[in-house]
């Protein structure tokens, strides 16, 4: 063996395996020419890559891996980059390897170079004696009548849609592949004109008439092509980028959504949206990491309509906090409770940790009500900003502690199980059902959804958000004292963390069923403002493409963590153009204080 196959082999044997042990796809993807790749053979097969394609030049009784005859390397053998490599799976029992084409693709005379190859391939049986691997012959090949003088491993590409009646000659064939570039003229942006899909389509719809599998060369090499050919039935999809093709497609199963229910959406009235008269009620709805394309994601999935959509008055915000441009919720939240920027992590404290007045203990001095409702545990970064003190969100016993003694009137939210040996009763009424908040004659009650995490809509959490929303609005507007209402959806942060498309769109929509609630209140007030934000947006979300109709999305994910990109604002009610324009988050509690009428003591 080589120095350099045995560096191939400790690389290959020090990486990881998981992506090749994978479950069997409905795609293959070909490395075409493989031997390019920094890492030829390995790079392929690790990231589970089925046909690997390896150009061949014969000459001084060795099958160089070259192109052309110029560019030949000493040591770069098909031997040393392929077949010992190989030998090494079979030896070691390494990854999957399951219907493994190895495509030589001979740039020398074809009878000398086919001669070598087999004589070569002798020294190998464990190779050509295994059921799973196929040696396909490309490039230069023989006569097609000559194809059955060859040994029973070796099989050839075809290269044309002539019908071949002998079976005998059809049994030698393992593909067909063609010059896509003599079918389209298609770079891989954008879509396939009519003409063109029609064109491809036909083409490849005669190759599977001879019962072959399919490939095409010169295809584009972009992630909208690999999905265009996996769509169109390709069955060996042509690659020079194995690593991000296998990435690309082996997640694309779980990256298409197709949502299958629509909620009702509400037509705003706008009869008081930005006008200029008092503002009584603050409702402020957070979406956790729910940023511009989670809701052009869920309008999508809801068919095209939501009620967040429908409204005017539109602001973008940035979220970087005092020590670091991307915010985590904590940052986030305190910096729209206090109007002062602090650090990641910090609850309710400035950036030297000394605790800064929050809006619901501002607010309280100046005779309002105020409530928290999280799809949270009540102790989670967002809702406890709005109540609690602590240097670190994850004081949670302490944090706990700080609900007891808060100004808040109202909360509902998960994790009972947090506040265990706590007083609560103390100072608050802790209803059992949910449908006793709207009934409640206490000064302040509580309600927890649940003993740990509250269930996500798509593992059957039995009660809506918006079903939450009208308890605590009934609750709040019986004290017939002015509000301010904070309403959290939590988990669509924790689906984008996840890069789960179905459950940023399902809490999303649920999301919006608390928006329409918000709206119809303030339509029926009058004096109500209703501010619908994000803490940030989680997942750096995109959209290759979606289709409203079929309420279809495919969703692509730079991370999974929060991003530093701007997140909206829509305000709807009286005095809602405050919000228009691009600011910080912090701005918005001096904001909300202004559009009252209240200023700090």
């Amino acid at each position: 063996m080589s120095h350099y196959t045995h560096y191939l082999s400790v690389f290959y044997l020090c990486s990881t395996l998981l992506v090749n042990a994978q479950e069997k796809k409905d795609f293959r993807i070909h490395s075409h020419n493989d031997y390019h790749q920094n890492i030829p053979f390995w790079k392929a097969f690790s990231n589970g890559l089925t046909s690997i394609e390896v150009d061949v030049f014969f000459k001084n009784g060795s099958l160089f891996v070259t192109h052309d005859e110029s560019e030949i390397i000493r040591d770069r053998t098909i031997e040393n980059l392929y077949l010992e490599p190989l030998q090494k799976v079979i030896e070691l029992k390494l990854g999957n390897l399951d219907h493994l084409q190895l495509l030589v693709d001979f740039k020398s005379e074809a009878y000398r170079s086919l001669d070598q190859l087999i004589a070569t391939l002798k020294k190998y049986p464990d190779i050509i004696n295994d059921s799973r691997i196929s040696i396909v012959i490309s490039g230069n090949r023989p006569k097609l009548e000559e194809y059955k003088n060859y040994p029973s491993y070796i099989h050839f590409d075809y290269q044309s849609l002539e019908k071949i009646t002998e079976e005998e000659q059809l049994n030698k064939i393992a593909l067909i592949s063609l010059n896509f570039k003599k079918t389209s003229s298609w770079n891989g942006k954008g879509k396939l004109t009519t003409s063109d899909h029609q064109k491809v389509s036909s083409v490849i719809t005669q190759a599977h008439q001879m019962n072959k599998p399919f490939r095409f060369w010169g295809v584009p090499d972009s992630k909208t092509a690999w999905k265009t050919m996996k769509e169109m039935g390709v069955d060996f999809i042509n690659t020079d980028d194995p690593v991000e093709s296998s990435k690309y497609l082996q997640s694309l199963d779980r990256r298409i959504y197709h949502h299958q229910n629509i909620s009702s959406v509400y037509t705003p009235t706008f009869e008081f949206d930005q006008k200029n008269i008092p503002v009584k009620n603050i409702i402020l709805l957070i979406g956790d990491g729910n940023g511009l394309a989670q809701i052009t994601a869920t309008e999508i999935g809801n068919a095209g309509r939501l009620t967040l959509t429908q409204l005017k008055s539109i602001g973008l915000v940035r979220t970087q906090t005092a020590d670091d441009l991307t915010t985590d919720s904590a940052a986030a939240a305190t910096a729209m409770a206090t109007g002062i920027k602090t650090y990641n992590r910090y609850l309710g404290v400035d950036p030297q940790g000394q605790p800064t007045e929050n809006i619901t203990e501002l607010l309280n001095q100046k005779g309002f009500a105020s409530g928290l409702i999280t799809t949270d545990r009540m102790t989670g970064a967002t809702p406890a900003a709005f109540y609690s003190h602590q240097a670190d969100r994850s004081r949670q016993k302490k944090i706990s502690h700080d609900l007891i003694d808060s100004k808040i009137s109202l909360f509902i939210g998960g994790g009972a199980d947090d506040f265990e040996g706590d007083t609560l009763e103390k100072n608050f009424e802790i209803v059992e059902h949910l449908e006793m908040i709207g009934k409640s004659q206490n000064t302040k009650v509580g309600h927890f959804l649940s003993k740990n995490d509250v269930p996500p809509i798509k593992e059957g959490r039995d009660v809506s958000l918006s079903s939450i929303t009208a308890q605590g609005l009934a609750f709040l507007k019986k004290k017939n004292t002015p509000f301010f209402l904070m309403i959290e959806s939590d988990q669509i942060d924790s689906f984008g963390h996840e890069n789960d498309i179905s459950g940023i769109i399902s809490e999303g929509i649920d999301f919006d069923s608390a928006v329409t609630e918000a709206l119809q209140f303030s339509d029926q007030t009058g004096n109500t403002l209703v501010l619908v934000t994000a803490d940030h947006e989680t997942s750096g979300l995109s959209l290759p493409e979606a289709h409203p109709k079929s309420r279809i999305i495919e969703a692509d994910f730079s991370t999974n963590d929060h991003s530093t990109i701007m997140i909206p604002l829509f305000a709807y009610g009286p005095q809602s153009s405050e919000f228009l324009g691009v600011y910080e988050n912090h701005e918005i509690f001096w904001k909300i204080l202004k559009v009252l009428g209240v200023s700090q003591n």
